[in-house]
């Protein structure tokens, strides 16, 4: 449980962080909260030969309200954004969610952008901004570029970051009349969810995300289509499974997953008011 040998830069800039990850590529990693990166180096899982440490950079903490959506800092803490005032009016999924992950020791330090680009696919973030039609904010040595949440989770633990690029905000739309269901199944209620499920509802149509059901974060087009074409609850909970890709391990066999993903989908979608 020792990480291999590796250096550490502190930060004071985004451009010198940006700097670092331009000179040494896929040998870098930045560190923020540290809970998704620490782990895997002390097992070795990963193994970068230099750790560009952005924690100083407060400038990417915050919450503000813009003309069409909330903007989320991608340092912003878990526990910053459960109990910011912008977040539980414009975006109380947003805001439940967050105070829900982990334990309040994880919640303090964890960031958003770090849950996010871990791309890990049983994190609830992923699946909620997902949902949400949430869109990246990335800066690179050639400046910024905006990703679509259905475009950034790539493969396995890859996401659609260039090495030499930094996430430095989220940019959430506030669903007007928005209504909204969570549910996910854990044997704790601090551990990664066996299987998850999110809708929004809102003027603009239905949003679903599913946790834990395949190699990324998901947002079910089935199951949305199906609520669009008139389907109620039960109806287009069937379609949960569709396009999926889970896997089976000590929690529960790919048959389990799916009967699980259906039920917290109905469930999600009746909360929501489909």
């Amino acid at each position: 449980m020792i990480p291999a040998s590796f250096d550490y830069v502190r930060v004071g800039s985004a451009d010198e962080a940006i700097g670092l990850l331009s000179e040494h590529g896929e040998d870098a990693k930045l560190l923020a909260g540290g809970h998704s990166l620490l782990p895997l180096m002390k097992l070795r899982l990963a193994q970068p030969s230099l750790l560009v440490d952005i924690g100083p950079l407060r400038e990417f903490s915050y919450v503000t309200d813009e003309e069409d959506y909330l903007a989320v800092g991608a340092l912003t803490r878990h526990h910053d954004i459960a109990v910011s005032p912008l977040t539980l009016s414009s975006v109380p999924l947003l805001a439940h969610v967050a105070g829900q992950i982990g334990d309040p020791q994880v919640r303090h330090r964890g960031t958003i952008g770090g849950s996010i680009c871990h791309g890990d696919p049983a994190s609830d973030l992923p699946a909620v901004l997902l949902a949400l039609g949430a869109t990246f904010v990335a800066r690179g040595p050639n400046g910024q570029r905006e990703i679509d949440a259905k475009d950034f989770f790539v493969s396995f633990f890859e996401v659609a970051l260039k090495p030499d690029e930094l996430l430095v905000e989220i940019r959430v739309p506030r669903p007007s009349d928005a209504r909204w269901g969570f549910e996910k199944l854990t044997k704790r209620a601090q551990d990664w969810a066996i299987v998850g499920a999110v809708a929004v509802r809102s003027a603009s149509g239905v949003g679903v995300g599913l946790i834990n059901m395949g190699p990324v974060p998901l947002r079910s087009g089935a199951v949305e289509a199906a609520v669009l074409s008139g389907a109620n609850a039960a109806e287009a909970a069937q379609f949960a499974a569709e396009g999926t890709e889970p896997s089976a391990d000590f929690n529960g066999s790919v048959a389990y997953r799916q009967h699980v993903a259906r039920v917290l989908v109905r469930r999600a979608l009746e909360k929501a008011g489909v």
